[in-house]
């Protein structure tokens, strides 16, 4: 599955991967919820709450990260947020006025499974 990963850099700056996760990996996770309200975070750089995955289920978004650089997500594809410091992430839709997604806490030491593409 393709798959972006946002991690933290130098400084607490904060960048992306481009990658795949395996199709058949059992994620060790916490818990999950699934969110399509429109939030403040559109607008704002944050970075994420805590180590998850995001599945967007519906909508197409612009994800910039601190550094400048940025990505579009379609349906499907696997977000890993790892960016918990410093400013993170921004991402607007480009597409449609929703987002919905699914998000998977896994447990804080567990493997992303995220293979990069380049290394």
């Amino acid at each position: 599955m393709k798959a972006y990963k946002l991690i933290n850099i130098e400084n607490d700056d904060c960048d992306f991967e481009e990658g795949v996760i395996p199709q058949i990996e059992h994620i060790e996770a916490d818990y999950f919820f699934i969110q399509t309200a429109f939030e403040k975070y559109q607008l704002a750089a944050h970075p994420a709450p805590r180590y998850q995955f995001v599945i967007t289920l519906k909508g197409k978004l612009k994800f910039t990260v601190s550094n400048g650089n940025s990505f579009i997500i379609d349906p499907g594809i696997v977000l890993v947020a790892k960016d918990t410091k410093g400013l993170g992430h921004t991402w607007e839709i480009i597409d449609g006025n929703e987002w919905e997604r699914i998000y998977i806490v896994p447990k804080s030491d567990a493997s992303d499974h995220f293979i990069p593409l380049s290394i």
